[in-house]
């Protein structure tokens, strides 16, 4: 479980296919503090360190993965928001974050607004569960929708978030991941039971 607060942006410092897997190896400040086996959100997606290498990383993301996300795209140098996984008594500073995707929707305008930024994104498949000032986290940031309609949402980054996440070079017709608000998922799970 995470909270959508980055705690920093790493850098793919390696790629490597093994099987239908594609092992990445994650330069980060926050490598030596890991060990085998821990959760760490990398761009939304939850996956487990499998060895620790100095000031780097590694971890696997399977076909699935490849195939839900955009994880598949990275290559050597690319940003990377990372969080790791959230502690018992820790403040909730962001909303409940699974690090489980639901789909990936491309960025179709970024607007300077003199002090922040707009980022508007095409409605993804599952567009019923998005909801005007409610909670979204795309890339692993946890944001709040501030204007939905019918062809397209957006979210407002403040300068802090601009600066300290991939949101800086996100550019137009990039892909990100989105992950619904966890309990506008089973809300959405019980209508459809009735």
């Amino acid at each position: 479980m995470f909270t959508g607060i980055v705690e920093e942006v790493g850098a793919i410092a390696a790629v490597r296919d093994e099987g239908s897997n594609r092992v990445l190896t994650v330069s980060a400040r926050m490598a030596p503090e890991l060990k085998v086996d821990q959760s760490v959100s990398h761009n939304g997606v939850c996956l487990t360190v499998t060895k620790v290498l100095g000031e780097a990383y590694e971890v696997a993301a399977v076909q699935e993965t490849l195939e839900r996300t955009n994880l598949g795209a990275l290559r050597v140098d690319d940003a990377v928001n990372l969080e790791r996984s959230l502690r018992l008594g820790d403040r909730l500073d962001g909303h409940l974050v699974q690090g489980h995707v639901d789909d990936v929707v491309r960025c179709i305008d970024v607007r300077d607004e003199n002090g922040s930024w707009t980022f508007v994104f095409a409605l993804p498949p599952s567009k019923h569960l998005l909801v005007p000032k409610g909670s979204i986290c795309l890339n692993g940031i946890s944001l709040t929708i501030a204007r939905l309609d019918a062809s397209a949402f957006a979210v407002a980054i403040i300068p802090y978030t601009f600066a300290h996440t991939t949101f800086r070079s996100l550019r137009p017709g990039e892909a990100v991941n989105v992950e619904y608000d966890v309990l506008g998922k089973y809300v959405a799970r019980m209508m459809e039971r009735r």
